[in-house]
């Protein structure tokens, strides 16, 4: 017994590291795939790929997918992957990609707000404990990194209220799906808002960008990548990893994801910073109080 407790906590660990590295990359495809597209082209074309992904899952469960809770299907697929993709494309053809995935972070102070005010989620003073640290960690990294949080506050506000979008999200699946295949939760949840994004792109020029464009089609494959990689993969784990711990260690993930980043920028010859040892071990100490 205490052997298979141990194997399934080391398989939280491993979903959690691979969240991290996934998602702390999103923001550069992001960034790339702006060199052709605009912003709503992005979000939608991402959008897109993943509902087209959703289909044939959807018609293989449809006996089991319990249709008369479509409304909870749809409320967590707009808070979690509709309208987010929107306000982060949209962000970042003002902010940086570091910015962005710094005020990421904000993900769990808002499932941590959200779980205690609308969802009555017990919460233990370890759990407060390592939110702050991790936060902590998170502003450690951005100051000596020297992320610059100035620029139009319209921008940064578009990401904020994507972390609320995220934060309903967590406790929504949480709440409502916590014993659901989460294949079934992502794939329904994108057959019943995808389809809307097909008719955006139908009527832009996105064929005209990937054929003429220089970097039409290394944009296509960075969006793909988003699609597939980043969202359709990584969310079915991020709710396999919701399901079996809890709210709040779960969106934990999004503390580790400006070290993501720096790391890239370590490997493209970036100057260290000794803080980045202080905020590492703020943040990892962080996420294990939330784990326990």
């Amino acid at each position: 017994m205490l052997e298979k407790i141990k194997i399934s906590i080391l398989n939280h660990w491993f979903i959690f590291i691979l969240l991290s590295l996934t998602w702390g990359s999103s923001f550069i495809l992001i960034k790339k795939a702006l060199l052709a597209f605009d912003d709503l082209q992005v979000a939608s074309l991402r959008i897109a790929i993943a509902t087209l992904v959703s289909i044939p899952i959807v018609v293989y469960y449809r006996k089991k997918i319990r249709w008369e809770k479509w409304y909870l299907f749809l409320l967590v697929g707009l808070a979690g992957n509709g309208i987010p993709p929107f306000l982060f494309a949209s962000a970042q053809t003002q902010v940086s990609s570091s910015l962005a995935g710094v005020l990421n972070t904000l993900t769990p102070i808002f499932t941590l707000v959200l779980a205690f005010i609308f969802f009555r989620h017990h919460l233990s003073l370890r759990n407060i404990t390592g939110v702050l640290m991790g936060l902590t960690g998170v502003l450690l990294i951005s100051f000596s990194n020297g992320i610059d949080f100035g620029g139009d506050l319209r921008y940064i506000l578009m990401i904020v209220l994507a972390t609320v979008l995220y934060a309903v999200n967590i406790n929504a699946v949480r709440l409502f799906f916590h014993e659901t295949n989460p294949l079934i939760i992502l794939s329904t949840s994108f057959v019943l808002f995808g389809p809307f994004s097909f008719i955006y792109l139908w009527h832009s020029d996105i064929h005209q960008v990937i054929l003429e464009h220089p970097d039409g089609l290394t944009s296509l494959l960075d969006v793909i990548i988003l699609a597939l990689v980043g969202t359709m993969m990584a969310t079915v784990y991020f709710f396999r990893l919701l399901q079996k711990t809890n709210t709040v260690f779960a969106s934990s993930v999004s503390y580790v994801i400006p070290l993501v980043a720096v790391g890239w920028g370590l490997l493209d010859g970036e100057p260290f910073n000794a803080l980045y040892i202080i905020s590492l071990l703020l943040i990892l100490t962080g996420v294990f109080f939330t784990r326990k």
